[in-house]
């Protein structure tokens, strides 16, 4: 009876272990002001993923950086796995980038879409989310919600 408790024991360990590692970091850059960029923080950590949020005024040079052109620029700029996520990217479709880990710098949803995560109002209109290289090409659909 002890061994298998201590088997048990160990299973358990082993799964929590797992489990933890899981967790998906992220670093979400926003703008000191703006609440709805905490609303999609908090969406996210709801949805499993650990986030810190760091304040910035210079959003705008960290998104052009990571490979976001000015024009398809969201409300914020998370990094997460060696990925740009910017704007209120539904979390399907950052589970579904994390899940196939295309040869891209990131996503983006540009602007603040009403009843986008984080964002009030209702959902009028799908949501097309680009993705975005480095190297200046210009963004390309990858997934619409």
């Amino acid at each position: 009876m002890l061994r298998l408790l201590a088997i048990a024991s160990l299973l358990f360990l082993g799964l929590a272990r797992a489990h933890a590692e899981d967790v998906r970091k992220a670093t979400l850059y926003k703008n000191p002001q703006c609440s709805c960029c905490e609303g999609y923080a908090n969406y996210l950590r709801a949805n499993g993923f650990k986030v810190e949020v760091k304040p910035t005024n210079d959003l705008t040079e960290i998104s052009r950086k990571a490979g976001v052109p000015e024009d398809f620029q969201g409300c914020h700029t998370m990094f997460i796995d060696g990925y740009v996520v910017d704007g209120h990217v539904p979390v399907n479709t950052v589970n579904k980038l994390l899940r196939e880990r295309p040869a891209i710098a990131g996503i983006t949803l540009p602007g603040m879409p009403m009843g986008s995560p984080g964002m009030t109002g209702a959902k009028t209109v799908p949501f097309t989310i680009y993705a975005v290289t480095k190297d200046g090409k210009a963004p390309t659909v990858y997934a619409t919600e």
